[in-house]
């Protein structure tokens, strides 16, 4: 009764507060974004009235206080965040202070369904894990088998049902399709396993809608008292709900996947790998663990962890990526054109239909269409929140003093929108941004650039997630054209992962060769 009596009167609070703001502002006009530090309830109003627009609020705060903001939550709650987008912070954060802002004490537990894989590890376990995973990227066969299964799960699957929703003439949500595309090749690539969701059929696939629903429940866990989500989450009401749902779809899937690889791995008298050109992700991931920690078998909720720590890194960043990228080629033809003739100059693909695709190093002079590909990462990073907390307490460059355990939040969405780092057309879509007056890829210092985010956790898969990007970019572009409808709102998703809120609803055409 008294947690009951607890939530009706911060109901009531609530409500009391936007009956006050809607009073005092009747014509719904634009005001200042900075929070009023209420009494009791500190700034928690301010962001309830916003949380479904939580990272243009941020983005706003941001503009309007000088990069850097420190937002104070009701006084019961004990949520204090400091919330930045300044480079010079960003440096300090991520790379010169690094061991002095690991990822907290709470972290892991808004992270809990990540486990102990590589995003929630510290220390040692995370060297470790970085070390492996570094080492069989880097493996001689790696890239090869990476770009076959990429260019594998799109002549069979990506391509012919673009040409089957050409065909028709009816619009269809590109996004779903991306992300159906992403999410079998990244199973292909990480499990050896196809889930075959990127077919005519559109079959429902619960793996691919359980990542969206824990996405949306940790970024809701950011912005609310850790108080209310574990009361939900005890309830099992509300996205905690869909949260303990999507943990029991990934443990399903997970625990056949490990299943039949033990098996083989079991079965098998020789390394997965020895076969020349031969490469087997979770396989070779298997074995150097094992061989590691001198044991012939690892608990298997180590793999599980493991495993979905890979998918997500894989999965949704990659597929976030390029739905934002061809929803920007169709609203930026000019750009979409030089990129077009970027690729017909120095590939040839698309003056002759049946040309195979061209050798790997061929994509390296595509300099416009990576100019394209990294303005979209600017402007809209997959990943858009980075969240730390100090071990000791410190002096940012800003000249903010953070206590130690101070929830500090990175926004690194909100960095493509500051005037005073990336000049007064920030919000412009331009390539050319990345491109030196020599014609080269210009370098831009990650602490900038955070879309692979900067210092010793800087993305592993960096170059391999361009490249299949670029391979992407190419077979698709040549072959079609997207026709955004009218009418639909595009606004980034309330989730960790940038996807689009309500999809991008296009109609397809096919190009002449």
């Amino acid at each position: 009764m008294t947690m009951i009596a607890y939530i009706e009167t911060m109901f009531l609070l609530m409500l009391f507060v936007f009956v006050c703001y809607r009073r005092w502002n009747p014509t719904g006009k634009k005001r200042c974004s900075v929070p009023i530090n209420w009494p009791v309830l500190g700034m928690g109003p301010g962001l309830f009235l916003n949380v479904h627009r939580v990272h243009e609020f941020i983005t706003e705060i941001l503009h309007q206080t000088g990069s850097t903001f420190e937002f104070h939550g009701p006084w019961f709650s004990n949520v204090d965040i400091l919330v930045t987008c300044e480079p010079a912070n960003i440096h300090y954060i991520l790379s010169k202070k690094f061991h002095n802002f690991p990822k907290g004490l709470h972290f892991k537990e808004i992270f809990d369904v990540l486990g102990d894989g590589i995003f929630n590890a510290e220390a040692e376990s995370w060297e470790i894990q970085r070390r492996i995973t570094k080492s069989l990227l880097l493996h001689q066969n790696f890239r090869k088998f990476l770009v076959s299964k990429t260019l594998y799960k799109l002549e069979r699957g990506l391509i012919p049902v673009l040409e089957h929703f050409a065909k028709l003439g009816i619009e269809v949500d590109l996004q779903e399709l991306i992300q159906r595309f992403t999410s079998d090749l990244t199973c292909l690539l990480i499990l050896d396993h196809d889930p075959g969701s990127i077919c005519i059929e559109l079959p429902n696939f619960p793996f691919m809608n359980a990542f969206c629903d824990a996405e949306k429940a940790i970024l809701y866990r950011h912005v609310v008292p850790a108080s209310v989500w574990k009361l939900q989450k005890w309830l099992n009401i509300g996205k905690e709900r869909k949260m303990s749902e999507a943990e029991e779809i990934f443990d399903v899937f997970l625990t056949n996947c490990i299943a039949s690889k033990r098996e083989k791995l079991k079965n098998s008298e020789t390394s997965v790998n020895s076969q020349e050109g031969y490469f087997d992700f979770l396989s070779s991931y298997m074995e150097t663990l094992e061989e590691r920690n001198g044991e012939s078998y690892i608990p298997e909720k180590a793999w599980k962890d493991t495993l979905i720590n890979l998918i997500f890194a894989g999965k949704d960043t990659i597929g976030s990526a390029l739905t934002w990228f061809f929803y920007l080629m169709a609203m930026n033809p000019s750009e979409e054109n030089r990129i077009r003739e970027e690729i017909s100059k120095k590939l040839h693909i698309l003056e002759n239909k049946s040309q195979k695709f061209p050798n790997v190093e061929a994509l390296n002079s595509l300099v416009y269409l990576h100019g394209g590909l990294c303005e979209t990462l600017r402007l809209y990073p997959p990943v858009a929140l980075q969240h730390k907390a100090p071990i000791e307490a410190d002096i940012l460059p800003s000249g903010h003093f953070i206590k130690p355990n101070t929830k500090t939040v990175i926004s690194f969405y909100s960095v493509a929108r500051m005037e005073q780092i990336w000049g007064a057309d920030c919000l412009e879509f331009k390539p050319e941004r990345w491109i030196s007056e020599r014609g080269n890829v210009k370098h831009v210092p990650s602490f900038k650039f955070t879309a692979f985010n900067s210092g010793p956790r800087s993305c592993l898969g960096k170059e391999m997630s361009l490249l299949q990007m670029k391979i992407v970019a190419v077979e698709v572009l040549s072959r079609f054209a997207f026709e955004v409808v009218e009418g639909q709102k595009i606004l980034p998703n309330n989730s960790v992962v940038l996807n689009m809120k309500h999809g991008l609803k296009v109609k397809v055409s096919k190009r002449g060769f």
